[in-house]
């Protein structure tokens, strides 16, 4: 029985301590700010991600790849067809003899 008193006895003061809660003022905009420093963080984390590829390098970038497409054009005009396909046949021994020989 003295279980039970102990029991009842901490039931009750628990139920006391209820009479005892008071509300909390807070501002009318706590969930406004609070989901505004949410989201704004998350888009901090994007920006610091993607910081070093700034526009700066993003426009270098296009002049590079812009340079080299011009030069690679420019050198692919100037080669001919009869020069590529007698270099390829230089670079592996596909030459023809056009000699005429006795034992063919």
């Amino acid at each position: 029985m003295k279980t039970n008193s102990n029991i009842a006895e901490k039931v009750k003061s628990t139920f006391e301590s209820i009479d005892h809660i008071q509300d909390i003022k807070i501002s009318p905009f706590f969930k406004d700010k609070t989901m505004r420093k949410l989201f704004d963080a998350e888009v901090e984390e994007e920006k610091i991600l993607f910081s070093w590829f700034a526009p700066k390098l993003q426009l270098a970038t296009l002049i590079c790849i812009i340079i080299l497409n011009s030069v690679a054009f420019i050198q692919l005009k100037s080669t001919t067809y009869d020069s590529n396909i007698s270099n390829f046949a230089e670079n592996y021994s596909l030459f023809t003899n056009s000699e005429t020989s006795i034992l063919n």
